[in-house]
């Protein structure tokens, strides 16, 4: 069959090349892919940064973002033959610490987690993939063209989570969330943020293109401009930080309401330096009873919660999201950047 491939830590390497069909070691669920969902992990594996293949291999198949449909699974299993389904990313360490024994496999604190398509485990590129029974969340049978978004918005889902359980240290009733970026990750916490009720804010720096209608037929308010002064006239409950560039992350910690939330989604990179004065940083954290807190991945109760904001959601707003569907053997094009991109996906059923 073929799938997409990486030698991991090699820059140039991304081809899609045949591989043997999945072995029963890879879990007890056969699924025929559908397609499989691009993203920055995935061309940062690609341009040689980080990923590790499995032990014994030289290349690792590629994807996280999956989607699928079920040709085999066991007797009992909670998926069946015909179902649509989405493949968890993250395995628990196979001595757990104290986290994956409790099924916070998300929130690991020694390391030895796998995942699919970036550490250790092959993903998801691939024309039949398999998956423990365990591990495979069915989907809304109406979102077979979009459930590759499943997997982001387990990463929102899981976002949400942590701010309303930090807000609940104490009375929490959020009224205002300001989303920084509006890529995926943005879009679809602002999502999220709709479905619970809130007076939604999207910054980004676009002018034109789909996201400022895409946040406009979510009934929240695109802006422009800086954080400090969008912030100013916004007065947010709740900011979620989906840019990782690090001045914008500076600026959200200091961004919100008295007794605010920043929750850091987006990942800065390193060795960019700027100018921060973090003794004023410091007081109005301290002063004003507020928090950060950083979120990634997530577990199988961050891939329910996703999976029924997704079948909540409006079915031709989420289609908007996808900028450009690409067939597998012309994966190079999906790793090529475009201004008005959104979320590329591959084809990984359709022919070239």
């Amino acid at each position: 069959m073929r799938a997409l491939t990486v030698v991991p830590g090699q820059a140039g390497s991304l081809a899609v090349t045949d591989v043997p069909e999945p072995d029963d070691a890879q879990g007890d669920v056969v699924v025929d892919g559908v397609a499989l969902g691009v993203c920055g992990t995935d061309r940062e594996i690609a341009g040689g940064e980080y990923g590790w293949a499995p032990p014994g291999h030289e290349r690792l198949v590629l994807g996280h973002e999956s989607l699928g449909r079920v040709r085999t699974a066991p007797e009992g299993a909670a998926v069946s033959p015909g179902d649509l389904v989405v493949g968890v990313v993250r395995r628990p360490d196979p001595e757990p610490c104290g986290a994956c024994a409790h099924d916070e496999f998300d929130m690991c604190r020694n390391g030895r987690y796998t995942e699919r398509g970036i550490k250790e485990r092959d993903g998801y590129g691939s024309q039949v993939w398999r998956v423990e029974a365990d591990y495979a969340v069915r989907l809304d049978p109406g979102l077979a063209d979009v459930g590759m978004l499943l997997e982001p918005t387990s990463v929102v889902a899981k976002a949400w989570e942590q701010v309303e359980r930090v807000g609940e240290r104490s009375w929490f009733e959020p009224h205002r969330v300001l989303v920084t970026g509006a890529g995926p990750i943005g879009l679809l916490a602002a999502m999220l943020g709709a479905q619970r009720g809130l007076e939604v804010h999207v910054l980004d720096r676009v002018t034109e293109g789909p996201k400022p209608g895409l946040v406009a037929d979510l009934g929240a308010t695109f802006h422009t401009g800086s954080l400090e002064d969008v912030a100013a006239r916004v007065s947010p409950d709740v900011v979620v930080e989906a840019t990782g560039a690090s001045s914008v992350v500076i600026d959200a910690m200091a961004s919100t309401a008295a007794y605010g939330i920043v929750c850091l989604t987006g990942v800065s990179a390193a060795g960019r330096r700027i100018t921060v004065d973090a003794g004023q940083l410091n007081r109005e954290i301290v002063l004003e009873n507020d928090v950060v807190v950083g979120s990634v991945n997530a577990n199988l109760r961050h891939y329910a919660a996703a999976a029924d904001a997704l079948a909540r959601a409006d079915r031709d707003w989420l289609a908007r999201l996808i900028s450009r569907r690409v067939p597998l053997e012309r994966a190079a094009e999906a790793f090529e950047r475009r201004p008005e991109d959104i979320k590329v996906v591959l084809d990984l059923a359709g022919a070239a």
